[in-house]
């Protein structure tokens, strides 16, 4: 604690002290008051300046530091100044006592419980940021809610203190008028509870109601402007239409026809989006090929002679084409339509927020829906570069078209996508050269699992060139082909520029939302500054009845994120106005399906550090597990992050052989919140991969044992042995003819 909060707080305690010490709170009673009222009113006439001054400083130093006496001293005001000058007087003496008392919470408490707490306390910002005046102000008006609290809560925030002034003072004008009013008949009070009486305080909570009532009515009459202005339908054939057939409107239309919502889902290719067609199903299929070769070539560890193995390329291809073709009938039309869901071939377009018109070929329809959900998804992004017009470059969505093994191929991009396809080439038999300009592989990786994949892609003969910027592709002579020009910074401060040749180039630098052509813009539905669609915690846009979900969305481009999202946006738009589901990410797994794997669940080392968040690592090597051993597979490691001192788990990280089926247990703990005690009382068949999980919990609980209790244990224990051998000692022996006896 630095010494200005040490100072603040021998200050708080020394004045409270002197509050409770003197008598002053035995003082602030009803009958004191109405005792004392005669006296007041003759000193207020002869010292009105003093009387006044001091009111006013003695009424801000009880409201700043919470002491009990602020409604006393709220009636004896009325009764002083009667109630014009008592009600301005009043006013601002509480408005500035409460924020002196949000300043001094925030001065002595924010930094360390944002430290702390600091998810939890970003979410409450972030509906702060939002919302907070209309919340504080609906606080300040019902007083079923102490001032006190209210101050010293939101003084934790991040709401500006001007805010807070100008909010408090508004919204505590209306019970500071009733009080004062109720000064005035002071001597007619028998208690606190005539003020407080049941119809007064439904008043109160009506007032406090308003609010509500009138955003109520802010948000009819805007919806009211809305349907005068793009002429809303009296009658809708839909509930909802979804825009996109990929893996977000499959769920959403899936959900909507499982609760009998009548529903249409337009999409302008294949059924099945990215996830299916170009992206979660052909690339496992080809890593899954790669792996195959590779396992071949490490054979001879294990006792098997199988040489190098021969790669058909085309027929590696074959097999990836033939497991969309298994998989394609989960997302096929005739599905679908067996569920209810009406599926419309075309361009979608927003006439306005209920009308949606589906252009095919020559064949144009309109479809009215009361909600509309976009989920319409992302395309692989191809940066400016220059030279790059001039060659057919490879993505993730036209890869899957090649028709030969390229012999040299360049990876731009150390992302997932990238390392898990420059991998894949490499084992099959490319000369692969992978280009990354960050510091390390897997940017949302800590730097332990990021290096170990890189060593792991470089003993396979991928050259990983990291901190290395694309400056332009050329043309070169018929041997070197076209090249690829790279700068990297060396540890000297020196530029180096290279040159890597290739026959073909592989962007792999991201993704970006499908946003255009579908009249979102002239709508007025904004987007954020990566191109997906502005959406709240609900995925509602700025139009109450459009939604959005899935990559368009983002901020996680993942199938399972996808899904997830789906749920919350259909659930929303047909129950929203009974209730309304945020999204949490919480507990959001992600995988990079490289060998090893690298998967993750919650925070990271890095996260954890850049949001200020205290943490233990718990950290289990594969090297120690008896099935990893048995298979050889021991490269990578298991990290949990835990609360300091406790088994609430943050986050985990998985690098080895199924990592991404292992981190299921973790992400199941952090979901339903399970310690790591209960994974370490839970029985795992031996010898498994999931008794990894089992044995990182005996690691953190071995660094937790109790070491006094264990102590009394030992002394228990040998108590115990010592008792045993005296009372051996203190028991005749047999003799010889006894132990005959015995025997026979």
């Amino acid at each position: 604690m630095t010494r200005r909060r040490l100072l603040l707080v021998f200050v708080l305690i020394l004045t409270v002290g002197g509050y409770f010490l003197s008598g002053a709170d035995e003082l602030l009673t009803l009958a004191n008051l109405q005792a004392e009222q005669a006296r007041f009113q003759a000193w207020l006439t002869e010292e009105p300046v003093m009387v006044v001054g001091g009111f006013f400083a003695l009424y801000v130093l009880m409201a700043a530091l919470s002491l009990p006496g602020a409604t006393l001293l709220t009636v004896l005001g009325g009764a002083l100044f009667g109630f014009g000058w008592g009600l301005l007087i009043i006013s601002f003496a509480s408005t500035l006592g409460a924020t002196l008392a949000a300043l001094i919470a925030r001065t002595l408490a924010r930094t360390p419980l944002e430290r702390r707490f600091a998810p939890q306390l970003e979410r409450i910002n972030a509906g702060i940021r939002r919302e907070g005046a209309f919340y504080l102000f609906t606080l300040r008006l019902i007083p079923l809610f102490p001032f006190f609290v209210i101050n010293l809560v939101m003084g934790l925030t991040r709401m500006r203190l001007l805010t807070f002034y100008w909010v408090s003072q508004l919204g505590m004008l209306p019970g500071t008028a009733v009080f004062v009013n109720a000064g005035r008949e002071l001597g007619n009070l028998q208690s606190l509870g005539d003020i407080l009486s049941p119809g007064l305080i439904g008043s109160f909570v009506l007032i406090g109601l308003f609010p509500w009532l009138a955003r109520g009515l802010v948000a009819f009459i805007k919806r009211r402007r809305l349907a005068r202005r793009h002429s809303r339908p009296t009658r809708f054939d839909y509930d909802i239409v979804v825009i996109g057939g990929g893996s977000a409107g499959l769920v959403a239309s899936y959900i909507a026809a499982a609760v009998k919502a009548k529903v249409a889902l337009v999409e302008r290719d294949r059924l099945g989006g990215d996830c299916l067609n170009t992206g979660c199903v052909p690339s496992k299929a080809l890593i899954h090929a790669a792996r195959i070769a590779e396992e071949i070539r490490g054979s001879q560890r294990y006792g098997i002679e199988a040489g190098e193995p021969r790669i058909d390329f085309q027929a590696v291809m074959a097999h990836v084409h033939r497991a969309v073709r298994e998989i394609e009938p989960h997302d096929s039309r005739e599905r679908y339509e067996g569920l209810g869901v009406d599926v419309v071939a075309g361009e979608a377009f927003l006439q306005d927020p209920w009308r949606v018109r589906v252009t095919a070929e020559e064949a144009t329809q309109l479809l009215t829906t009361r909600h509309v959900i976009i989920a319409s998804g992302a395309r692989p992004k191809v940066p400016f570069l220059p030279g790059l017009e001039a060659i057919e470059v490879l993505t993730s969505e036209n890869l899957w078209q090649l028709d030969s093994l390229p012999e040299r191929l360049v990876v731009l991009g150390g992302g997932p996508i990238g390392c898990e396809l420059g991998q894949s080439f490499a084992r099959l038999g490319s000369r692969v050269d992978l280009v990354e300009a960050g510091v390390q592989l897997l940017p949302r990786e800590d730097l332990d699992a990021a290096e170990l994949l890189r060593l792991r892609l470089e003993r396979e003969g991928v050259s990983v060139w990291l901190e290395t910027c694309a400056i332009r592709v050329t043309a070169a002579d018929e041997l070197e082909g076209h090249v690829l020009e790279v700068e990297r910074r060396l540890a000297s401060g020196e530029v180096e520029t290279r040159r890597l040749p290739f026959d073909r180039l592989l962007v792999a630098v991201g993704r970006q939302a499908n946003v255009a052509g579908m009249g979102l813009e002239a709508l007025g539905v904004e987007t954020r500054e990566d191109g997906t669609l502005a959406v709240n915690e609900s995925l509602q846009s700025v139009l109450p009845n459009v939604w959005a979900c899935g990559d368009v969305a983002g901020p996680f481009q993942l199938t399972h994120a996808s899904a997830h999202q789906a749920w919350h946006a259909t659930v929303n738009a047909l129950f929203g106005e009974l209730k309304r589901f945020r999204v949490s990410y919480r507990a959001l797994p992600a995988v990079t399906y490289t060998d090893p794997e690298v998967a993750r669940v919650g925070l990271s080392e890095r996260e954890a550090r850049r949001q200020g968040i205290e943490f233990e690592v718990t950290r289990y090597s594969l090297a120690e597990l008896d099935r990893a051993i048995t298979e050889g597979r021991t490269e990578g490691f298991v990290k949990v992050l835990t609360v300091p001192g406790r088994d609430r788990i943050l986050g985990a990280s998985v690098v080895g052989q199924g990592a991404g089926e292992l981190l299921a247990e973790f992400t199941l703990a952090m979901t339903h919140g399970i310690g790591l005690n209960k994974l370490l009382g839970t029985v795992h068949p031996y010898p498994t991969w999931s008794e990894a999980a089992k044995a990182t919990a005996g690691v953190w609980k071995n660094a937790h044992k109790p070491e006094r209790l264990l102590h009394w244990l030992a002394r228990y224990f040998a108590w115990r042995r010592g008792a045993r051998r005296s009372v051996a000692a203190e028991a005749p022996s047999e003799t010889s003819s006894e132990r005959r006896s015995k025997d026979a």
